[in-house]
């Protein structure tokens, strides 16, 4: 089985608004089928958390780069940290709100893109 690194900066248990204010971060190995089939829900999908010393963008792309991440799931992200990590082979799916579990869990099932809003209002169509 392959898979894909994936990192998101954290706020509480959800997708930090903000990329570059993100005191600490969700890192997730996303096991893939040898046929590239992605996972359902949290089978194959292995996290660890990774407390920052402090906020700093800097930090957040040298700790993606050194960790051999994949794809970052962000909220707002500079454009300029954008290009970077792109630059750099790295996938970024930004504009994303909501818990971070849930976004790890639609990138597992091949359904998270970019700009999703995760969060759950009442009466509102739930898939």
């Amino acid at each position: 089985m392959r898979g894909k690194r994936v990192l998101i900066p954290l706020y509480q248990d959800e997708v930090a608004p903000r990329f570059d204010l993100a005191g600490e971060v969700m890192i997730a190995d996303v096991a893939f089928s040898e046929m590239g089939e992605k996972t359902d829900g949290h089978a194959g999908v292995v996290t660890g958390n990774v407390l920052l010393q402090k906020p700093s963008v800097d930090c957040l792309c040298e700790l993606a780069l050194s960790r051999d991440v994949d794809v970052v799931i962000c909220g707002g992200i500079e454009e300029q940290s954008y290009h970077y990590l792109r630059w750099k082979r790295v996938e970024v799916l930004d504009n994303v709100a909501g818990r971070a579990q849930n976004a790890l869990d639609r990138f597992a099932r091949g359904e998270l893109k970019a700009g999703d809003i995760l969060f759950h209002t009442e009466g509102a169509d739930v898939r």
